[in-house]
């Protein structure tokens, strides 16, 4: 072993025996083009190393063997990365969260490369569990872990961090970059959606496009072209976004959404025809998009909210008379509609096969069984908890130097940091 080699592992045993571990951190990114140059050796250096004593020498080593243009033993490097995964000292790495990042970053576009998406599911779950100093802690990883569960079509593993409001996002030693926040949102959003979650799922495709930017993001486009056709499925128009949206969005993403914004225009006619014939003229686009199947879902929303108006007029109807009046194509495709929307709870209706007949009801909720009470407690309990924590971030900005400085007089532009650019990064889309 060369003589630098030997004096690179004696400092990352010496810095981390001492705890030293920030100047550790800062060494061995100083040291990372030392690394790459010396890349043929490292499988040596490696073995010096012990995984719970110096975690951070072993992951800056195994980011630099993920960024190697060929990697030659990738069934090698896979174990090693779970292994590391699995035994490093997590209260180490956490002086170096930008680092144990990169090296999640660059397994999970290993694996997209290979096609071999579920194999990293798992093992990021453990890795954002480590880096994680809180459940509500949103890190890049998230991202990551969200695109390997959309790939392989396992969203259940994504709902376990999905589920969390975010309260606070980690710093990564100051190298967030704001794609890794967007396309956490953008994934989330799509998982929501894949699970027919689409409340949920217009959260996050809104937290997307309202994020502050002064610059074309092309996942806050896709977001919210997808938040579009969401919006139309619940609620049957594609509601204001809020008035803090970046006006990005209106001179720049609108007008590239046009295609969208002609169904919308279609489907407040109620005529299903006509939003065909505005699908099919637009169908290249939405299939450049991958998301014929969102609009096929529009075209079955509006089928039902046709169906919906019809119980505010009829109380008895018969198949045939309810399929000429929506536009559907026989007796037999509405009763399915009708089917269908009862076991969902979005109409309440019983259908006569011996006739024929649909009998329209009222809702049977009285709001007075114990579900629904146990319903409202879970509400308010959650109401509760935003209004403790709304009270704990008001009490942090008021103590925060920027703000006092803000209220004595100072100008925005005397104030410490500098002021970022939102980046915008091309984002691979998984089909709807």
């Amino acid at each position: 072993m060369a003589s630098a080699l030997e004096q690179f592992v004696n400092t990352v045993r010496t810095l981390s025996a001492q705890g030293n571990f920030a100047q550790l951190s800062e060494y061995l990114n100083k040291s990372s083009d030392f690394v790459a140059r010396n890349a043929q050796h490292m499988h040596n250096v490696l073995a010096t190393l012990d995984l719970q004593q110096h975690p951070l020498g072993i992951m800056t080593i195994l980011c630099v063997k993920f960024s190697l243009p060929n990697i030659t033993d990738y069934d090698t490097l896979h174990t090693q990365f779970h292994e590391f995964i699995a035994g490093c000292n997590g209260e180490q790495v956490r002086f170096a969260t930008d680092s144990y990042a990169k090296l999640c970053h660059l397994y999970t576009q290993s694996l997209v490369e290979k096609k071999q998406p579920l194999c990293g599911i798992d093992v990021l779950c453990r890795a954002i569990r480590k880096i994680q100093l809180f459940p509500s802690q949103l890190t890049s990883i998230h991202a990551d872990l969200c695109q390997l569960c959309l790939l392989a079509m396992n969203l259940k593993p994504a709902l376990e961090f999905l589920n969390s409001d975010i309260t606070d996002i980690s710093k990564e030693n100051g190298h967030y970059d704001a794609k890794h926040f967007l396309l956490y949102y953008y994934y989330g959003g799509m998982i929501y959606t894949t699970l027919k979650n689409y409340s949920r799922a217009l959260y996050f495709y809104e937290v997307a496009i309202t994020t502050p930017s002064m610059a074309v993001s092309h996942v806050m486009l896709e977001a919210y072209k997808k938040y579009i056709l969401v919006s139309l499925i619940l609620h049957g128009k594609v509601l204001n976004l809020p008035k803090y949206t970046s006006q990005v969005v209106a001179r720049f993403i609108k007008p590239l959404s046009q295609a969208y914004h002609d169904l919308v225009t279609v489907y407040g006619t109620n005529m299903p025809d006509e939003f065909i014939t505005v699908m099919n003229k637009n169908r290249e686009t939405f299939l450049r998009d991958n998301n014929v199947g969102l609009v096929k879902q529009c075209l079955a929303s509006l089928y039902k909210k046709n169906i919906q108006r019809l119980t505010k007029t009829f109380m008895t109807l018969s198949l045939t008379d309810m399929a000429s009046r929506v536009q559907l194509s026989g007796p037999k495709e509405a009763e399915q509609y009708i089917l269908h929307m009862i076991e969902d709870g979005e109409i309440y209706a019983t259908i006569n096969q011996k006739d024929g007949m649909v009998i329209f009801h009222d809702n049977p909720e009285k709001y007075n069984d114990p579900n629904m009470l146990k319903c409202l407690d879970e509400e308010m309990r959650k109401c509760i908890q935003l209004d403790e924590k709304l009270r704990e971030r008001d009490e942090e900005i008021m103590v925060n130097p920027q703000y006092v400085q803000k209220c004595s007089g100072v100008q925005e532009e005397d104030l410490p940091g500098p002021s970022g650019v939102i980046s915008s990064g091309k984002v691979p889309i998984c089909s709807m």
